[in-house]
């Protein structure tokens, strides 16, 4: 296969994450369709969300410890999950949206997506000069994108939430089928016999138990709010969207603050954090969405646009860091083990969304919507207390090119 550029390399990869993701937050989007034509538990709902992330959990782990990532030509690897997510995810639509199998069929997506998501941040790596921040914020962004995708399709479809759950499928096959015509760059590192011992040794380096207890503060917060932001745009507009359509209006502003908003701070994020430093901007980053958290019940059934607006600076700020977080541990990685180091990230974050997960339900039946995001702000708290405890490494120097 013929070497493509940079660009094209960075581009197509986008493209196929974008794609791929799209599978992920599909079951998500369609809740308040799906609702509709079928009583589902509080605990159905979370689920929906949950068992994705508990399968996706569950593959980092396998891929982690085997070395998949590092072993593994990464095109293959991506290829292979993103249409096995696929044909998953499709069949959902075989079954009623109350059957086991709908849980089973998130779980196989959330394992396939252990060889997409941390394997593209690989891939882009390999292309990094002085630019790892904004190149890993690019495929984080497609990432953002791709997962608000299913609430803009199911926006367009109406109520018929099949429409999404069809077009997310197709769009991860093609992707699994274009991410061969991507190149990898002069950095991707050679493969070596993996023993799971180098994982071990490697995670007792103390910056890098700080840049992951960092992301830990960071996803506390992230996947909770891009899970139930939706219903709880849909329950405020309810309220005051006089005159327009609440679901609809509450899809359509859902995709613009996860997909828009998200996008638009992941690149802001990491032009920041290639020239003024990744402890800088993960901290300015988690300080900010922890106060949205704080304070967004308070608009709730408010103005829509005012309500709207401070949801679009949550999503932006809430998704700003979340790559910088990748771009340090393969800063301070060794090279021959940067695709098992983000794996292995990936998988202890995503295990603790599964806890925040199904706690905001239980806030909302406590203390209602007005307060329900507000314990969602400890995550961004911690998060800041972990990276400036990384600034103070003498590792630090390592990151953006000494910016810290």
């Amino acid at each position: 296969m013929a070497r493509r550029s940079k660009a094209v390399s960075i581009g197509l990869l986008a493209i196929c994450e974008l794609a791929a993701l799209a599978v992920w937050f599909s079951a998500t989007a369609i809740v308040p369709s799906v609702l509709l034509e079928h009583a589902l538990t509080q605990t159905q709902v979370a689920m929906f969300t949950s068992s994705v992330q508990v399968g996706f959990v569950v593959g980092t782990l396998l891929s982690a410890v085997l070395g998949l990532a590092d072993r593994v030509d990464p095109r293959v690897f991506f290829m292979v999950s993103a249409q096995v997510a696929a044909v998953a995810n499709a069949s959902i639509l075989c079954v009623a949206p109350t059957a086991t199998w709908v849980y089973i069929a998130r779980f196989i997506t959330g394992v396939c997506m252990a060889g997409v998501y941390p394997v593209g941040m690989r891939m882009v790596a390999s292309w990094a000069k002085d630019d790892l921040g904004l190149l890993v914020a690019i495929l984080v962004g497609a990432l953002t994108l791709g997962s608000a995708s299913p609430h803009l399709f199911n926006a367009l479809g109406g109520v018929d939430w099949r429409f999404t759950i069809l077009a997310t499928s197709l769009a991860a096959a093609m992707a699994g089928a274009a991410v061969n015509l991507v190149s990898l760059g002069p950095r991707h590192a050679v493969t070596r016999v993996f023993a799971a011992r180098d994982l071990v040794v490697a995670l007792r380096a103390p910056s890098l138990r700080w840049a992951n207890l960092g992301y830990l503060g960071h996803m506390w917060e992230l996947y909770a709010m891009w899970t139930w932001i939706g219903l709880f745009l849909a329950a405020s507009f309810r309220i005051s969207s006089a005159g327009h359509d609440p679901d609809i209006l509450a899809r359509v502003t859902t995709f613009i603050v996860i997909g828009v908003g998200g996008a638009a701070g992941c690149l802001m994020g990491g032009w920041v954090a290639d020239h003024y430093g990744r402890t800088l901007t993960t901290m300015s980053a988690m300080t900010l969405s922890g106060a949205c958290a704080l304070v967004v019940g308070l608009l709730f059934g408010g103005h829509p646009l005012l309500l709207g607006l401070l949801c679009l600076l949550w999503g932006a700020a809430a998704v700003a860091d979340s790559a910088q977080f990748s771009a340090t541990v393969s800063e301070l990685s060794d090279p021959k083990l940067i695709g098992t180091m983000l794996t292995a990230q990936t998988c202890a974050g995503f295990t603790l969304t599964l806890l925040t997960i199904h706690l905001v339900p239980r806030f909302v039946e406590t203390v209602g919507w007005r307060f329900a995001f507000a314990p969602l702000a400890l995550g961004p708290l911690f998060g800041v207390w972990a990276m400036a405890r990384l600034r103070a490494e003498p590792d630090s120097p390592r990151l953006a090119n000494g910016h810290r």
